[in-house]
């Protein structure tokens, strides 16, 4: 496919995943005919996507150009920016750069996916430097809800970007180094073109808050209650879990680990040195024999995931853990839009036990890892870029900071949508041609596109039910009894059911109709009795089923015919 808009020399900005949506995140930049993409993250499947958990950008864009992409470079370790990189890596099949945490994640992952030997991975330290084509990039410190939050200052022949990554500003953050007011300032001063920014709070008021209000909340608030006490948060918030091992150790708890990903970012904390006073754990199987004022569960489930720890405690499927009357569950999290169904139905789960539930709404006893207005603000001060190009949001969220940048007074702003290609420079600001943008998901083990055949079938199927017919024929043409009737998900059509009858009158008198010489012609067969049946289930039931006509004759073999 040709862009004619798009020219080698120019320096553009091609978001494939994350503007327009929360996730996702794939951003690519263009410059004397390289690529370089930042972060490759994936979202998780909903009820429009039956069977299906996890959702990736589509990069066919850049995979038709992978000769000319120079390395992806991940920002920092949430799964909506690492998520994606064992599924799609060997269609990029380019060189990967992290920090030393992040770096940790993606070897886990891709030691899953049996790719860890293929892939080269560079491990670059916090704050420093990598070289890649005509892209040099610095690593600069941001505070985040995970360690090594960072943003990029991407340097190029037409002019520097900063790209912010995800962040937040906290002078207190409980691991790693406050943000550098000094240090951002003095790279604002040497010019930035293009900012290119997290708009997750924009439409926030006041400022994120910091970690350490977090600490002393949840200190007292635990030093109150009896019973078992059960924290959850988002596992990949280090600080967070730094903060509960001191809430366990000043109250005299031990912490009972659960959740695989909470093992995982534990040991790989650990393991780069960010949790160097992590007390011993008790093993699930051991916390039965500690009394019930003596243990915190941290554990997974925070967002009423079905399969997480939590939701299997709270059903009585954990088989080690349980809650009763006077324990107490913290949601130490951000209830995420979307969430409050799954979430409302864990919670009255956990009512029904006679367990206490606090969440944000009760006590301050979460923060976002994301700027608010007030951040932004101070941001946009010390960078002064020329353009603002707000990234990380769906599209309200996109356009408010793209006119917020401006009220700031910054000269140029721009709300991307996936697959806009953005000149930067030279000239000026300017959307000058589309990439293809889509999704991808994964279906089981196979990655296919979002629009695939299998899943509409599937939906189909979960919202109409599905309907087989078996006509048995003679080598004459001649029908051997009633069609036989197999109905899943049909009201009305189970075995001897009110219409099973009157479907087969409906089939009996089309076949009527057909010629002798028709009823030979087994695809016309199964077409006619095909458009009966669907006709008479739309009149009777309202809903459209998906048919499925098999044609048998004694003499030939079986006509197999699937009709959608």
């Amino acid at each position: 496919m040709t862009f004619e808009g798009m020219k080698d020399d120019d320096l553009v900005f091609c978001p494939l995943g994350g503007s327009g949506e929360i996730g996702m995140n794939m951003n690519l930049f263009g410059c004397n005919g390289q690529w370089l993409m930042v972060d490759c993250g994936m979202t998780f499947g909903d009820d429009r996507l039956p069977g299906i958990d996890l959702v990736f950008p589509d990069p066919g864009f850049i995979e038709d150009r992978r000769d000319d992409l120079v390395a992806l470079v991940l920002t920092h370790g949430h799964e909506d920016h690492i998520g994606a990189v064992p599924y799609l890596w060997e269609r990029l099949r380019c060189p990967i750069y992290a920090t030393p945490f992040t770096a940790e994640l993606v070897r886990g992952k891709l030691a899953e996916a049996g790719l860890l030997n293929e892939v080269t991975l560079h491990v670059i330290p916090v704050g420093g430097t990598l070289e890649a084509g005509c892209f040099k990039v610095t690593y600069v410190p941001l505070a985040h809800s995970i360690p090594e939050g960072h943003g990029l200052k991407i340097e190029t022949p037409h002019g520097t970007i900063f790209h912010t990554g995800d962040w937040k500003l906290d002078d207190v953050p409980q691991i790693g180094s406050p943000t550098s007011e000094a240090d951002l300032g003095l790279m604002g001063d040497g010019g930035i073109l293009a900012m290119i920014g997290d708009s997750t709070n924009v439409f926030n008021s006041r400022q994120s808050g910091s970690e350490e209000g977090v600490r002393t909340a949840l200190i007292e608030l635990v030093g109150t209650l009896e019973g078992r006490v059960v924290i959850t948060t988002f596992a990949s918030n280090a600080a967070r879990l730094k903060t509960v091992a001191e809430v366990a150790q000043k109250h005299g708890r031990k912490i009972v680990l659960a959740g695989r990903s909470m093992h995982r970012i534990v040991e790989a904390a650990r393991k780069t040195g960010y949790l160097p006073d992590w007390p011993e754990t008790v093993p699930e199987d051991k916390a039965s024999s500690l009394p019930r004022n003596e243990v915190l569960i941290l554990c997974t489930g925070g967002q009423g995931e079905p399969r997480a720890a939590l939701a299997r405690i709270a059903a009585g499927d954990h088989r080690n853990l349980s809650l009763a009357a006077g324990d107490t569950v913290i949601f130490s999290s951000k209830i995420i839009p979307g969430n409050e169904r799954v979430l409302g139905f864990l919670m009255n789960k956990l009512a029904l036990l006679d367990v206490d539930v606090i969440t944000e709404r009760d006590a301050d006893i979460h923060v976002s890892g994301h700027p608010g207005r007030p951040e932004l603000e101070r941001m946009y001060g010390w960078i002064k870029p020329q353009i603002a190009i707000p990234v990380h949001g769906e599209a309200r969220h996109l356009k408010h900071h793209a006119a917020f940048a401006k009220s700031l007074g910054v000269p140029h702003a721009l709300a991307p949508k996936n697959g806009d290609i953005i000149r930067l420079a030279p000239g000026p600001l300017a959307l000058v041609d589309q990439a293809p943008a889509g999704r991808l998901v994964l279906d089981g083990k196979a990655v296919i596109a979002v629009n695939h055949e299998a899943i509409h079938a599937r939906r189909r199927l979960m919202e109409n039910g599905f309907v087989s017919l078996v006509i048995l024929q003679e080598d004459d043409g001649s029908l051997l009894g009633d069609p036989e009737i197999i109905a899943q998900g049909v009201a009305g059509m189970e075995p001897g059911g009110a219409l099973e009858s009157d479907l087969l009158d409906e089939i009996d008198q089309a076949l009527t109709n057909l010629s002798s010489r028709e009823m030979l012609l087994e695809k016309t067969v199964a077409e006619s009795a095909r458009i009966a049946a669907r006709r008479f289930l739309r009149i009777k039931t309202g809903k459209n089923p998906q048919v499925d006509v098999r044609v048998i004759r004694f003499d030939d073999e079986p006509y197999d015919g699937f009709y959608p």
